[in-house]
């Protein structure tokens, strides 16, 4: 008899196919996730669950499926939503997809730069409203990237990826990473400095951080405030990492330049929320890791690890819990 699976969202067909070879897979075929309350009932008696972040997955959810459930499998590298404590404490494995995805987002990081720092998408509602008559010399002017600083908040992968393109750009790279040494800086030829000196001296900001108690709200109102008033932030990592209203404030008085997002807090926004009226703001919906190639990657790490749990064997990408 085949393992029963539950598969909380359409995924590619490069997964999708690979599950169904080995598993009874139930697929959630609706855009949006599963409601709480139907996981819970729609999960029960599984022995795999592949989830997505938009998925809360708690003790309550895993009793509610069972103590048959042998693997949680996240098609995703960060796994904030899913409680690994209580997951540890029923001896079920947590599987996700690091690595794959780190040239994706870093493409998208670097093209959030841009858009913010040259007002792409401000030009572009600039000839859409008709104002576009002639060259202007004055019109539009954005921030250079030749001999500016980006400080980098996080060198883990994704980091590092950032900054290999940064030099590229012939820009002067900041790091603050805690739990690293000068020298694995040096290596992508960045410079390791603490927090305060990474806002005072950077030009722009990009965040590459996990989501955890201590980053939660990291840039607040105070921290905003300690960047320079021409400085542009941008996020990549997770949408909490920065507080909602203390960046609106921050781009509606000219604390900092602008902002560029591919993650909010609430996710998505709502369609009546202030930030995205602003020019200075740019939203993308969380596609740092969307294109083909690294959805079909995600989507086949996900299932090799779910079926590696369901069958017994050793996750072949765990999280540590």
């Amino acid at each position: 008899m085949k393992p029963k699976v539950l598969v909380t969202r359409v995924i590619p067909d490069a997964g999708l196919k690979r599950i169904q070879q080995v598993c009874e897979a139930d697929i959630w075929p609706e855009v949006m996730p599963p409601p709480y309350s139907v996981l819970k009932e729609r999960a029960r008696g599984v022995d795999g669950l592949l989830c997505l972040i938009t998925d809360r997955v708690d003790g309550d959810l895993l009793d509610a499926i069972g103590p048959q459930l042998k693997v949680i499998s996240q098609m995703a590298v960060g796994v904030d939503n899913i409680d690994l404590n209580a997951a540890r404490v029923r001896q079920i494995p947590v599987g996700h997809t690091p690595g794959v995805l780190t040239e994706a987002t870093a493409d998208l990081a670097f093209a959030l730069l841009l858009a913010a720092g040259r007002r792409l998408l401000e030009s572009v509602e600039y000839i859409r409203a008709g104002k576009w008559r002639t060259w202007e010399p004055t019109t539009l002017l954005g921030a250079d990237f030749s001999g500016a600083t980006l400080g980098i908040v996080g060198l883990g992968r994704i980091g590092k990826a950032v900054a290999r393109r940064a030099a590229g750009f012939d820009m002067r790279l900041l790091a603050y990473n805690p739990t690293m040494t000068a020298d694995e800086a040096a290596a992508v030829h960045a410079r390791l400095v603490d927090f305060d000196t990474l806002l005072r001296e950077s030009d722009f900001i990009s965040i590459h951080t996990p989501l955890t108690p201590q980053t939660r709200g990291l840039f607040n109102r105070d921290v905003l405030a300690k960047m320079k008033p021409t400085a542009i932030l941008v996020n990549t990592a997770r949408g909490p990492i920065v507080e909602m209203e203390a960046l609106y404030n921050a781009l509606t008085t000219g604390v900092i330049r602008a902002a560029a997002l591919d993650v909010t807090d609430p996710e998505p926004l709502p369609p009546d929320s202030p930030l995205l009226s602003l020019p200075n703001l740019t939203i993308v919906p969380h596609i740092g890791s969307a294109s083909v190639w690294t959805r079909d990657q995600m989507a086949l790490m996900a299932a090799e690890n779910l079926i590696a749990g369901v069958t017994g064997r050793p996750l072949p990408h765990a999280v540590s819990q």
